[in-house]
């Protein structure tokens, strides 16, 4: 790999890892600095106390969500970057809408702790984490067909499809919150969603490159 390529201006990785990095930490973060303080009137006994926090399970649940999936999509988008030996334009671009994603989604994860069941609420969130992971996908999608990956492309296409996968199955929710009060409940089914899309995908691949 030329290193005329790999040194052309805005286009250095480690620059875009360490940009990514910081982002990832703030949101996962704010996730824990929307949640709500006990005040003075909750904290004169334990029974007050224990009170306010059963009431705040909703908030806590949406929290260690979103803490989840965030630290999913961090921990995929490093082993990616550890691949990545050299940027092109298109992949850098991507990664716009995908921070913007997550640096957004401490505001839906605190709408839903303040009302799971709404299912505007639940839309809002799974609209979100849909766009964050599709946009995660064509990042991957990009790494491959530009030839970026140094090693494995066919791994990173089997997490691309993975990711597709895990945005349908949010896009699902969120349309059947609308019917269904607790639809929400299959955003903790995602990862068995990735590993069975990420199979299926990966054979109609292969059946269509079979025959061309």
């Amino acid at each position: 790999m030329s290193t005329d390529a790999r040194l052309e201006a805005g286009l250095s990785p480690e620059r875009l890892v360490f940009f990514t990095d910081a982002i990832f930490a703030i949101a996962m973060t704010l996730l824990a600095v929307e949640l709500k303080h006990p005040d003075g009137r909750q904290l004169t006994s334990g029974r007050a106390l224990w009170d306010y926090l059963a009431g705040q399970r909703d908030a806590f649940l949406a929290f260690a969500l979103a803490f989840v999936l965030l630290w999913s999509v961090w921990r995929r988008h490093h082993e990616l970057m550890d691949r990545v030996r050299r940027l092109s334009r298109a992949f850098a671009f991507w990664h716009a809408p995908l921070l913007l994603l997550v640096a957004f989604l401490p505001f839906p994860t605190a709408v839903i702790g303040a009302s799971i069941t709404n299912p505007m609420a639940q839309t809002l969130f799974a609209g979100t984490m849909a766009a964050m992971v599709c946009c995660e996908a064509t990042v991957k999608e990009i790494a491959v067909a530009a030839g970026l990956i140094g090693d494995t492309p066919a791994a990173t296409r089997r997490q691309a499809g993975a990711s597709w996968s895990v945005g349908f199955w949010f896009v699902l929710s969120g349309a059947l919150a609308w019917v269904f009060t607790y639809a929400y409940v299959m955003w903790f089914f995602a990862p068995a969603v990735a590993a069975c899309g990420a199979s299926l995908l990966g054979r109609l691949r292969a059946g269509r490159a079979s025959v061309g």
